[in-house]
């Protein structure tokens, strides 16, 4: 309870870094509040976006991040997305792997990291980098205690271009015909209740415990 209010008193805060060249934002999402920021702020920027560049361990985003990551491609712009290749949370991966049809097809760029386990939160969104715990996905956005720092102070942005690039040679692109054509109908419906899972049962769950502690 401690930790809980301590958390709330800072989000009621609008912790930021400064108004000079370095300044920034620290995004907060906090458990039970109703509302979350760190959401808002990211519809907000990916809603006029024309150059996205996101690294996500566990990357389930909800229905609005993934129509305004297609609307970036209608205007002309550019996603790519860094995922897991290789993933200490197997369900998680299969949910993931569920959404990369429609992204692909819609014009989306999607590799895999290969070297080992992809742990990294990372997102470039025109000239902001964000960086910190949050993940794309309903637990990190809606139910758990998350952190970003976000700022558009330009040395920052190029770090967070230049780790995205040497990540990026490490990955391996994902094209819609040779995804299609690997994906078995088992495989497809192991995805699908993988996504069913996370996206709905799981975030009950985790609602239904976070009222229990209250």
């Amino acid at each position: 309870e401690f930790r809980h209010a301590r958390f709330k008193q800072w989000r009621r805060s609008k912790v930021g870094m400064g108004t000079g060249p370095t300044s920034g934002d620290v995004l907060l999402n906090l458990p039970g509040s109703g509302h979350s920021s760190m959401k808002s702020i990211l519809y907000e920027a990916l809603g006029k976006a024309t150059r996205v560049q996101i690294i996500s361990a566990y990357f389930l985003p909800t229905w609005r991040i993934r129509r305004d990551l297609q609307r970036v491609i209608r205007r002309g712009g550019r996603v790519q997305i860094i995922l897991a290749g290789k993933s200490d949370v197997a369900l998680s991966q299969s949910a993931t792997r569920s959404l990369y049809r429609k992204l692909l097809k819609a014009g989306v760029e999607i590799y895999e990291y290969q070297p080992q386990i992809l742990h990294a939160k990372l997102y470039l969104i025109d000239d902001q980098v964000y960086v910190g715990s949050a993940n794309l996905d309903k637990r990190s956005l809606s139910i758990n205690y998350e952190l970003l720092v976000r700022t558009a102070e330009p040395s920052a942005v190029q770090g967070g271009r230049d780790i995205f690039a040497d990540i990026l040679g490490r990955s391996q692109g994902i094209t819609l015909a040779e995804w299609k054509k690997a994906r078995s109908l088992w495989t497809r419906l192991a995805e699908k209740l993988a996504y069913l899972f996370l996206v709905h049962l799981d975030p009950y769950i985790a609602r239904q415990q976070l009222k229990m502690l209250r």
